[in-house]
């Protein structure tokens, strides 16, 4: 059934018995990678997308699949591309690390009220960009249209959906087919990064601690040493698929790239 599930926003992979990774697609209104998972009697979303038209099919596709409402949704850090869908699930329980909550409430409020104050500017930007296309075509330029035109299209109904439950360390999830364990070892890529276990499947979502066939993003409160002592730990967990905040599904040694490219702190800017 999966494979006939069709978004303009993003690919819909089956990558365990009831585990699904949706991958962003280029121009769509996704940006970062969401999947979610049918642990038996619950579903749980992770990550919500860029834009609430995303989320829609995000949230289509796992009541598809599950023939149940979302029970859960995770917010694995505080960027927009893994959060400004939440308002679609405002009936199931948001859940984030405490620390990704208070950056939520205390940055994302001012970010989305200025963009929305700006959305005129962004609106005359997409139209330079479309005289420039028709002048040279160039499929690059085509999908930042498209993207622009899918975040300029949310930002009047755009609000901040904010998380219902925090968790600290660690919170496990039991259903009747299988169990998830939602966790956070700290801030590398944020400044606090949660990933989710399904032990039985062994899949992991990694959300952004690992990006897969593409540059890593740094921000100013990346920090890639720390980044890396998580990525050691996550290297000695039992798992097979990774499912990465953006690219493609990886393994274990997409992983080990990751923290190779950490290996020389020096090299990568905070």
């Amino acid at each position: 059934m999966s494979e006939e599930f069709y978004s303009k926003h993003f690919d819909l992979e089956r990558v365990g018995d009831g585990v699904f990774a949706a991958i962003a697609k280029e121009g769509g209104g996704a940006v970062g990678n969401a999947a979610f998972v049918d642990l038996g009697g619950q579903t749980i979303v992770f990550d919500t997308f860029n834009t609430p038209n995303a989320a829609e099919d995000l949230k289509k596709a796992a009541e598809r699949e599950t023939a149940r409402q979302v029970t859960w949704v995770v917010n694995s850090h505080f960027h927009g591309d893994h959060i400004r869908g939440n308002q679609v699930f405002k009936d199931s329980t948001i859940i984030s690390s405490q620390i990704t909550y208070e950056k939520m409430r205390d940055i994302h409020p001012a970010r989305i009220e200025q963009q929305k104050r700006d959305i005129t500017e962004l609106t005359q930007y997409i139209q330079t960009l479309k005289e420039q296309l028709g002048q040279n075509h160039n499929r690059e330029l085509e999908n930042k249209i498209s993207f622009l035109t899918e975040v300029e299209a949310s930002l009047p109904s755009l609000e901040l959906t904010l998380p219902k439950q925090t968790f600290e360390d660690e919170k496990v999830f039991i259903g009747t087919k299988r169990s998830a364990k939602l966790f956070t070892l700290g801030g590398g890529h944020s400044y606090c990064d949660a990933m989710l276990l399904i032990p039985e499947e062994k899949v992991l979502f990694m959300g952004d601690l690992l990006f897969v066939q593409t540059p890593p993003t740094y921000f100013e409160e990346s920090n890639p040493r720390q980044w890396m002592k998580i990525l050691e730990v996550v290297e000695n967990l039992d798992f097979t698929k990774a499912v990465p905040g953006h690219g493609p599904v990886g393994t274990k040694n997409d992983v080990q790239s990751m923290k190779t490219m950490h290996g020389d702190g020096s090299r990568v800017s905070k």
